[in-house]
């Protein structure tokens, strides 16, 4: 198509129509072929039809036209196939071979005078010149070659020329631009006879497009064990055994296999919302973008990597994974992370799929978490869209028992001594650790690094166990716009005076003496009642 368009703008090489003889070709051979086979689909038949038209005396032409080593440029010429054009062939022979030209001539005319000594020469004055001896000039001049032209007399010789030499000496010293015109009036006109024909032309090439996709599709559902997924206008999201096709590509040329896993977030038994939790390296991202390549691939029209698939219509794909900054606009790589989210927020719609890769990792803990958090709410309640969440913040995770349509997933991992075994292998759960420093020494940081780092996490972990105990998170005012509403607290009897006595003991700052006497006046406020 972009030869054909380049044709038609007076700007192809060559090679363009080289490339255009070559898709008609083939065109020409797929139409045959097609043609051969019975019960073909509606599609297939209507693309064989359009093949079959193309134009084979183009071809021919074409093929006959054309060298088989273009240039880039017409410019650059020798691109016309020699014996296709005898003015051409010429010109050329004259502007490479001018020698053997003259050559030829100089045997002639010394055979005809028998002047074995006759030589053709070139001098800036006289420009190409026959030189004779003195005896053989005196016989020319009284007739022995009456197309001689005599021109210069010397002392032992004498030097004519003749209208043949002449001719052909104009036609040496512009044999190269002669050439070079008859080539560009050639694919003059073999560029007119393919623009006449461009409509035409250009409908095969769409057709060659929609069966070189067709093709492809195929070809990767039989050799990579792809399968047709259903599209229908639900809120299904169902994969049975997904695989990210450019992740398992990588691992088969090692031969290691991909780990395959299911997604459902059609909200049937499963929440629309999956929360992955799991340790760096376990597969999160890949799970994220796996899921998203197969909506993708599914609404194209192609197989996709999965044993099973069934998807609803997806109006829109966000996607927000990965870190970058743009520093000639002052973003930092946080700011780029929160302008994205705000733009999936404010244009989800019920029918999108959004994956969401570890939101407010950029900022301090609280905030970051604080911001997770109530994206996850707004998904959940205004979006109400199909999302993937993956996140570090394992505080995220009380979210499954408050939002109904929300799934807590998790990436299997395997210690082994002090080190660990991905599995990646995607499961119903909640991440326990996130083995940040099993990938540390994955990564070759120094082995007195990791254990310092290790020395510091475990002071970390104690100080935490033995801070006071802090409100819950879902009583922050933060995070209450989704909690349930206070239960109302019951009714107190007037005459329940046992109960008023208990209410009024703080047990956390009562004495010992104090509590044995609390402890006392309740028992004789029993026995009295």
């Amino acid at each position: 198509a972009r030869a054909l368009s380049r044709t038609g703008l007076g700007r192809a090489g060559p090679r363009d129509l080289a490339a255009i003889r070559d898709g008609l070709d083939v065109a020409l051979a797929l139409g045959a072929r097609l043609a051969d086979g019975t019960d073909l689909p509606d599609d297939l038949a209507r693309l064989a039809k359009i093949l079959a038209r193309a134009d084979r005396d183009l071809v021919e032409t074409l093929r006959a036209s054309l060298a088989d080593e273009l240039p880039l440029n017409r410019r650059d010429g020798g691109y016309v196939r020699v014996g296709y054009h005898p003015e051409i062939d010429e010109a050329r022979l004259l502007g490479s071979d001018s020698r053997k030209v003259v050559a030829a001539l100089q045997a002639r005319y010394a055979e005809e005078t028998g002047c074995r000594t006759l030589r053709i020469k070139h001098n800036g004055l006289l420009g190409y010149f026959i030189e004779v001896p003195q005896s053989v000039g005196e016989a020319c001049l009284k007739g022995l070659m009456r197309d001689f032209v005599h021109r210069q007399t010397m002392v032992d010789a004498m030097r004519f020329t003749s209208v043949e030499l002449g001719a052909l000496e104009q036609k040496i010293f512009g044999a190269a631009d002669r050439a070079l015109a008859l080539e560009a009036s050639v694919f003059d006109d073999l560029s007119a006879r393919i623009v006449a024909q461009a409509e035409a032309i250009g409908g095969i090439a769409e057709a060659l497009a929609a069966l070189d996709v067709a093709a492809s599709h195929a070809e990767l559902a039989v050799e990579l064990d792809w399968c047709r997924p259903q599209v229908d206008a639900s809120m299904s999201f169902v994969i049975a055994e997904g695989r990210h096709p450019v992740v398992e590509a990588a691992l088969r040329k090692s031969g290691t296999a991909f780990i395959a896993n299911d997604c459902d977030l059609s909200g049937e038994g499963r929440g629309r919302i999956r929360l992955i939790t799991g340790p760096n390296m376990g597969g999160k991202s890949t799970y994220l973008r796996q899921n998203a390549l197969i909506a993708v691939l599914a609404q194209v029209g192609a197989f996709v990597p999965a044993r099973e698939a069934r998807i609803g219509r997806v109006d829109r794909l966000f996607s927000r994974v990965g870190a970058a900054d743009d520093l000639a606009r002052g973003q930092s790589t946080f700011m780029v992370e929160m302008v994205e989210t705000a733009a999936i927020l404010n244009q989800a719609t019920r029918h999108s799929l959004v994956i969401l890769d570890e939101i407010g990792r950029g900022t301090a803990t609280y905030d970051g978490l604080s911001i997770a958090w109530a994206c996850l709410e707004h998904l959940h309640e205004a979006n109400a869209c199909r999302a993937l969440f993956a996140t570090h913040f394992h505080e995220l995770t009380a979210l499954g028992q408050r939002l109904a349509q929300l799934d807590n997933a998790t990436l299997k991992v395997a210690e082994h001594r002090d080190g660990v075994v991905f599995l990646h292998e995607v499961v119903p759960g909640v991440a326990e650790r996130s083995y940040g420093l099993q990938v540390a020494r994955i990564a070759g940081l120094p082995s007195a690094v990791v254990a310092r780092a290790g020395a510091i996490l475990k002071g970390l972990e104690k100080a935490e166990r033995e801070r006071p105990s802090r409100p819950r998170i879902d009583d922050l005012p933060l995070f209450a716009s989704l909690a349930p509403p206070p239960l109302p607290e019951p009714a107190i009897e007037a005459d329940d005076r046992l109960g008023l006595l208990l209410d009024a003991i703080d047990p956390d700052a009562l004495t010992p003496r104090e509590a044995m006497e609390a402890l006392y006046r309740l028992k004789r406020e029993r026995a009295a009642g």
